[in-house]
């Protein structure tokens, strides 16, 4: 089942109202990478529904979470940045611009099973992010 049927089904079975808004938003989402703000979406869906307010699509998104569709990401301080559920992936941030590199590496994935297994833990999820500075960030850094 695509997500934005997935998302449907998950609104009807919460009791709440299926909407035109509510799916420009899913569907604007579900077609774009990377991490994004609610007022990044909020600018791009404004685009194509000028009478759109910022509070519908932070619920939107808001609900997306909780359908387990998409992730609600905090990178250090920042703000919540949301992207696509997909195949679990890492992340390298630079503190300097920003910038979030996605990485997926298979020896780290079982070095936590390992750590996990050592200490008897049922690992359900993680996440690693780690932090520094990007390749062209650094040589501004001294």
């Amino acid at each position: 089942m695509e997500k934005l049927e997935k998302f449907r089904e998950f609104i009807r079975d919460s009791g709440l109202k299926s909407t035109r808004q509510r799916d420009e938003i899913a569907s604007w989402f579900f077609c774009h990478r990377g991490h994004v703000s609610a007022e990044q979406i909020y600018r791009e869906v404004k685009e194509v529904m000028p009478g759109i307010g910022f509070s519908t699509v932070y619920r939107t998104m808001k609900l997306l979470v909780e359908a387990a569709l998409v992730a609600e990401r905090h990178f250090g301080d920042g703000e919540a940045l949301y992207e696509n559920l997909s195949v679990h992936h890492d992340h390298c941030i630079c503190t300097g611009c920003g910038e979030i590199i996605e990485f997926e590496n298979q020896q780290i994935e079982q070095l936590q099973d390992s750590v996990a297994d050592r200490f008897g833990f049922l690992l359900r999820s993680h996440r690693m992010e780690l932090y520094g500075l990007c390749s062209a960030c650094r040589p501004k850094a001294g």
